[in-house]
C-alpha cells in the first residue's frame, strides 16, 4: 500500500543516509578558505558540532587536498613580517602572526616555511624555534656546535609519509628540521637532520663544495624526497631517504645571472627544474635522469617578460631596472617577482600575474599554506578577531 501511494518502505528508509550524513557531504564541499567553517559554525549548535568534529575536519582536508595560500613571511628591517594575500573576509591581519609574542626574542630571523610550520633562528638563545602559527605552539632546538662553525641555513618539513596525508593541516604530526652549513676553511658543506620523534640530531653528512657558491641566503626547495639549494653554477641536493648530500652542476647557461635570480622549482612529472631571470625573459630548465643515473639539463620553457599578463605597460616594455626572484610556492608554480619597486605573484603556467604591494627594498618570500578550522586559536587570538583586514 505504501509503495502504491508513493511512500517509502521501512527497508528503503533504513538505506537512506540520515540528515547529518547528508549535511556533512554538503559542508565538506565548502571552499577551504579561512572564513568558511567559522561562518558555518555560527549558524547553529548542530552545524558547529559537525564542522568541529575531528573526523569531519580530516575528511574536509583530504577532500580539498591543498590548503589555501594565506600569505607570505619575510625577514625585513622591521623584523619578521607577514603579508596576507587573501581578500576579505579571508584576509588575516598581520598581527595575528607576530612571532615576537611567543618566540622570546625580537631578533629572531626567518629560515624557512613549509607544511604549515615556520623555522626561526633565535641568536640570543643560540637556538632554533619551530612554530605553528595556527596553534601558536613552538619547540626550541639547540643548534649543533659543528653546524655553528660555518654559515648555516635551515629547512622544515612534515615527516608524515602516509598515502593521502595532507600537508598544512597536520598540526599534530611529526616534522624534520634540516640544517645546511658551509665553512670557508675547508670548502665543505654539512647537513644535519633533527627529527621530532627522536628529539635528537642525526649524524653529520658532508661533501666538498665551492664555498663561494654557498655562503648566504640560500632558499631550500623540496622536490619529491630531496631538498635543493641553488647557488651560482652549482646545486646542492640532499636525499632525505638515503641521507646523501651531493653537488650537481646547474644548466649550461652563459648569461651573467644574479644568484638571487635563480631558483629551484618543480618541473614536469615531478622532475627538478630551475627558473632564471635573464632580462628580458624567464628561462626554465628541466633536469632529466636516464636509467643509468646520468643527468642532463634541457630547456623547458621561456617566458618573455612583456607577455606576462597583469604587468603595467611601462614594465612590460622596459629593459633593465631592478628585477629579482624572491621565492616560489613549491607546489603551484608561482614565483614572487620584484620589478623596480613593485612585487608581483606570477603563475608560470598561465603567465598571469597579480601585483601584491610596493616596496623600496626586497626580501625572500616564504609562502604560508595552512587550513584554519573553528576552535583553533592563532597566537592566542580568538576566531572573532582572526579575520580582519589591516
Amino acid at each position: 500500500m505504501a509503495r502504491r501511494s508513493g511512500g517509502t518502505s521501512p527497508a528503503e528508509a533504513a538505506s537512506l543516509p540520515d540528515d547529518d550524513d547528508m549535511l556533512r557531504e554538503i559542508l565538506i564541499r565548502l571552499p577551504p578558505q579561512p572564513s568558511s567553517l567559522p561562518r558555518v559554525s555560527a549558524v547553529c549548535r548542530r552545524w558547529r558540532g559537525i564542522v568541529t568534529d575531528a573526523k569531519f575536519l580530516r575528511s574536509f582536508r583530504v577532500h580539498h587536498r591543498k590548503p589555501p595560500l594565506l600569505g607570505v613571511f619575510q625577514n625585513s628591517n622591521r623584523g619578521i613580517v607577514f603579508t596576507p594575500l587573501l581578500d576579505r573576509p579571508d584576509r588575516i591581519h598581520p598581527q595575528r602572526f607576530d612571532f615576537g609574542r611567543y618566540s622570546g626574542s625580537c631578533r629572531c630571523s626567518l629560515f624557512d616555511c613549509r607544511h604549515g610550520r615556520v623555522l626561526l633562528e633565535d641568536p640570543d638563545e643560540d637556538e632554533l624555534v619551530v612554530c605553528d602559527p595556527i596553534t601558536g605552539e613552538q619547540r626550541r632546538i639547540a643548534i649543533p656546535s659543528e653546524v655553528k662553525k660555518g654559515y648555516f641555513e635551515g629547512a622544515v618539513l612534515c615527516a608524515a609519509r602516509d598515502h593521502g596525508h595532507v600537508h598544512g593541516g597536520c598540526h599534530s604530526c611529526s616534522y624534520k628540521v634540516v640544517l645546511l652549513s658551509t665553512n670557508r676553511s675547508d670548502n665543505r658543506c654539512l647537513v644535519c637532520v633533527y627529527t621530532l620523534e627522536t628529539g635528537e640530531w642525526g649524524n653529520l653528512i658532508s661533501t666538498e663544495a665551492p664555498y663561494e657558491d654557498f655562503y648566504a641566503d640560500v632558499l631550500a626547495t623540496l622536490v619529491g624526497h630531496c631538498l635543493y639549494w641553488c647557488r651560482g653554477d652549482h646545486i646542492l641536493e640532499f636525499d632525505l631517504d638515503n641521507q646523501n648530500l651531493a653537488v650537481i652542476m646547474g644548466p649550461p647557461v652563459t648569461d651573467d645571472i644574479l644568484d638571487t635570480n635563480r631558483l629551484i622549482i618543480h618541473a614536469v612529472d615531478g622532475a627538478v627544474g630551475i627558473v632564471m631571470l635573464s632580462d628580458p625573459h624567464l628561462q626554465m630548465w628541466q633536469r632529466n635522469v636516464n636509467v643509468h643515473g646520468v643527468s642532463t639539463w634541457a630547456p623547458w620553457k621561456t617566458i618573455e617578460m612583456h607577455t606576462i599578463l597583469g604587468l603595467p605597460f611601462q614594465v612590460e616594455g622596459q629593459v633593465g631596472g631592478s628585477k629579482f626572484i624572491w621565492g616560489c610556492d613549491e607546489d603551484t608554480g608561482i614565483i614572487f617577482l620584484q620589478l623596480d619597486n613593485s612585487v608581483y605573484m606570477v603563475q608560470l603556467k598561465s603567465t598571469e600575474s597579480t601585483q601584491l604591494y610596493d616596496t623600496l627594498v626586497g626580501y625572500d618570500h616564504h609562502p604560508f599554506r595552512s587550513f584554519y578550522t573553528p576552535g583553533t586559536a592563532i597566537c592566542g587570538c580568538d576566531e572573532a578577531d582572526m579575520l580582519h583586514d589591516p
